[in-house]
């Protein structure tokens, strides 16, 4: 069926006046970009019928010897941390795309996500089918409480933080690496004419810059845009018995499994993936680049020597929050805990807010579930089973204050985390290429279709236990 004509790309306005360039500022899943208008240049060299005929009604089709055009227009709004800014670095861009660019977007990712498939980094758990944050944190958690249970052992674990990854890629070094992962001529070329020579400008308080033409960096608020990075960095991979990284998105952590103190592999690891970033124009942040360092032996050990990025030493934290959960160097799970819960108490007053407001029956119940349930629950599969029990006692109050507030009763932190670890679980064997699925299928009883216990959930120091065998779980 056809697509109607629209008119509704916005004309381009003047700009008088110039504001100064914007400070990058990261934000979880994120990144600052001082982008406004995107020029997305029309598939000519893309010779598929149906995705030019889309093509042809987001925007006119051009005159004789003119570019066609599609526009993004990218505000500024205040950053969730500062909702009062004072400067420009507070700000962030906020990118409003046509539906049918998008939608033209959709059915070319749909063509070049089977053809890059093999070419994909297996530890890239972004953008992937039935994998997410859940997962990149729960590999994180298995290969390191398994390693921490032999004698001498520590984990060591990089998180690397990227300046504003999403626009320093080259198209150009994109392009050669979409031709090395058997992405057809004619697809990269149009990949390639979308992300170069886009006019930009910011506006801020009703104030424009000058406009400039970009061709560094992917335009941001699009659906290919993610994807794009992703096969960026997918030529980049590494894992071991010993060192593995994992990425999501822009966020990698390089994960050293020491042995006596060994960090040698570790180590070098480290500064090869230094070396292929700077190689590929992504800049590494030093300052904010953290290491995380688990060390349950009783012995005291002199301390090693502090890894050295880019001529700045890395800081080791308490404590880091890795893909919106908090992680500590005693893998408890207090910190997270308090997190939670604060955030859990502030969405509890808009929860009570709305109430007398007159809000109630299944529109303050669907409020809770999307807004302070996501909240309270947050990766509740990574920590349900490995909780203490004063803090597991501390998430059900604050789940009986919730239901008090809607005057139904609520699943316990136990029940909703023991229903979410059988989703996860079936998920997660039913998807043959998702990391952890040799050692799921590993513990398949070879008489019937149940788990066996595994023995990599017994108390490690720490007491912890991942994956333990929560009632009914395994039968």
């Amino acid at each position: 069926m056809p697509i109607p004509p629209t008119n509704t790309l916005p004309s381009l306005p003047s700009s008088p006046h110039h504001t100064g360039e914007e400070g990058p500022e990261e934000e979880q899943g994120q990144e600052s970009d001082r982008s406004g208008w995107h020029q997305l240049q029309a598939p000519e060299v893309l010779r598929r019928p149906a995705v030019w005929d889309l093509q042809s009604h987001v925007q006119p089709e051009p005159e004789a010897g003119e570019s066609a055009t599609a526009v993004e227009d990218v505000l500024h709004r205040p950053s969730a941390e500062n909702t009062a800014p004072k400067e420009l670095n507070s700000y962030r861009p906020v990118a409003l795309t046509s539906h049918l660019m998008k939608t033209l977007e959709r059915l070319i990712l749909a063509h070049l996500r089977p053809l890059v498939s093999s070419f994909m980094d297996p530890l890239q758990f972004a953008y992937q089918p039935s994998i997410g944050v859940d997962d990149a944190v729960i590999y994180l958690l298995h290969t390191s409480l398994t390693h921490l249970e032999k004698a001498g052992s520590t984990v060591k674990i990089m998180f690397f933080d990227f300046s504003s990854a999403f626009n320093t890629i080259q198209p150009r070094l994109l392009g050669d690496k979409l031709e090395v992962a058997g992405v057809d001529h004619h697809l990269t070329t149009w990949i390639l004419d979308y992300l170069t020579q886009r006019p930009q400008f910011v506006r801020v308080k009703g104030s424009e810059s000058d406009r400039l033409l970009c061709s560094t960096g992917v335009p941001q608020g699009t659906v290919l845009a993610p994807f794009l990075f992703t096969l960026y960095t997918a030529d980049f991979s590494y894992s071991t018995s010993s060192c593995h990284l994992q990425k999501f998105s822009d966020d990698s952590a390089a994960v050293g499994l020491i042995t006596d103190g060994n960090d040698t592999e570790y180590r070098e690891l480290i500064q090869g993936f230094v070396d292929w970033s700077l190689r590929n124009n992504l800049q590494i942040n030093a300052g904010k680049t953290k290491e995380l360092v688990v060390d349950f032996r009783r012995r005291n050990n002199p301390p090693p020597a502090p890894v050295n990025i880019l001529g700045t030493d890395v800081d080791v934290v308490e404590s880091y929050k890795y893909l919106g959960v908090h992680l500590n160097n005693n893998l408890d799970w207090t910190h997270n805990t308090d997190a939670l819960v604060k955030k859990g108490n502030s969405r509890l007053f808009l929860l009570r807010r709305l109430r007398s407001f007159g809000v109630q029956g299944p529109l303050l119940r669907t409020f809770y579930d999307s807004v302070v349930g996501s909240a309270i629950f947050y990766g509740i599969v990574c920590w349900s089973s490995s909780i203490t029990d004063r803090d597991r006692k501390r998430m059900d109050r604050l789940v009986r204050r919730a239901s008090s507030v809607l005057g139904c009763p609520l699943d316990s932190v136990e029940v909703v985390g023991n229903g979410r670890m059988m989703a996860k679980l079936s998920s997660m064997l039913n998807n043959t290429s998702h990391p952890l699925q040799d050692t799921l299928a590993a513990l398949g009883s070879s008489f019937s279709e149940r788990l066996l216990h595994p023995r990599c959930v017994k108390e490690s120091p720490a007491g912890l236990a991942f994956m333990a065998p929560l009632p009914g779980l395994l039968d």
